[in-house]
């Protein structure tokens, strides 16, 4: 989907439309424009926080997600901030996938805004099928997506972005000298930043420059796993097959804080901001129809250091109390030696629900 979250804003917002918008962190207040849309300029913003996504027109001024909204402001400082709204957006990626699902049932779900489908069965020639789709999606949700049809996961997922918004590209083994190979190595998904920097030390920059390294020089800088999957890449080969499995393996909910916290001094809202944390799991967990064995915690220091721990229960739970006391039992295994900007909780090894057990107590008091 293209911008999604964005999108679906101008979809319940018609009148912002043409207006820079940027989506991520919290309900303004005080601003002119908070009491109607809960939304303020990026100038304004001074808490913490990420671009969730963004419209295209700010895009092009190098706003991009992940970026932190301090430094956005700097690119865009006009552009309109607006809070995430995520009933609204599980509400278009249902509608979406359920309009998917009227023209094919080989889907991979890969998360609120985006799939993998599998053609190979179909009859009809693949821009006419890619057409389809994309009328049908548009015609469920009023939204557009770019579709990206290649041989295997890779080039599709490739060939999705080379035409947003609205796009419907086809992108064959043939193509990759010509389409591929000019195009940055971060296009391959699972090329981050650092892969990024160690290929450029490398003197590799382009799929191009990839696909004519040598085997020997990739397989010593990255081992032979990695070294042979980024020649596969390079070369367009990929031979994951679709996973139509929708079962999740683990559940979580974090929030990064407006401002560093203090273990020991902050202990009222940390302890209250892990409980909301572990209620709004439990509730997803129930939803879903789950409970689970494994349950962590993550934290982000003031100095971007992240650390996690696991306690793993007799039984599984669903109970928001029992995953608050395991979370609780981990926090037993960090050092707090600074301050605090992120709090998660994790529940994995999941399993359908079956009936509470409450196996788990604490043991002796945290900080918070």
């Amino acid at each position: 989907m293209d911008a999604f979250y964005a999108s679906v804003e101008l979809l319940r917002h018609p009148e912002l439309k043409g207006v820079p918008l940027v989506i991520g962190g919290r309900r303004a207040e005080g601003s002119a424009l908070a009491p109607h849309f809960g939304a303020l300029r990026l100038r304004e913003y001074l808490g913490r926080g990420v671009v969730t996504t963004c419209t295209y027109e700010v895009r092009a001024l190098g706003v991009h997600s992940g970026m932190g909204l301090m430094k956005a402001a700097r690119y865009a400082p006009e552009a309109l901030l607006l809070p995430p709204s995520f009933e609204a957006y599980r509400h278009y990626s249902r509608l979406f996938k359920e309009a998917v699902a009227t023209v094919t049932q080989a889907i991979e779900d890969r998360g609120i805004d985006e799939i993998y489908l599998e053609f190979s069965d179909s009859d009809g020639e693949a821009r006419v099928l890619g057409q389809r789709l994309k009328n049908t999606v548009k015609d469920a949700t009023g939204l557009s997506c770019s579709l990206g049809i290649g041989p295997n996961k890779l080039l599709a997922k490739i060939a999705s972005d080379l035409e947003k918004p609205d796009g419907l590209t086809v992108l064959a083994l043939a193509d990759v000298p010509d389409r591929l190979w000019p195009l940055p190595v971060g296009k391959i998904n699972g090329v981050g930043p650092k892969v990024q920097a160690r290929l450029a030390a490398l003197g590799i920059v382009t799929i191009g420059d990839l696909a004519h390294a040598r085997g020997d020089l990739l397989e010593t800088t990255f081992g032979p796993r990695v070294g042979q999957w980024l020649a596969d890449c390079a070369q367009g080969r990929d031979d994951r097959p679709l996973s139509t499995d929708t079962e999740p393996k683990s559940l979580s909910r974090e929030t990064t804080f407006e401002q560093d916290l203090d273990a020991r001094r902050d202990r009222p809202a940390l302890s209250q901001i892990l409980a909301t944390l572990c209620d709004r799991l439990a509730a997803d967990l129930i939803q879903k129809g789950h409970k689970g064995r494994t349950i962590g915690i993550k934290l982000r220091y003031a100095d971007f250091r992240t650390v996690t721990r696991d306690h793993t229960l007799a039984q599984p739970t669903a109970d928001a109390a029992l995953i608050k006391a395991a979370a609780r039992d981990c926090l037993k295994r960090v050092p707090f030696n600074q301050k605090l900007r992120l709090l998660g909780v994790r529940v994995g090894t999941l399993c359908p629900a079956n009936p509470e057990s409450r196996a788990f107590s604490p043991q002796r008091e945290l900080p918070f």
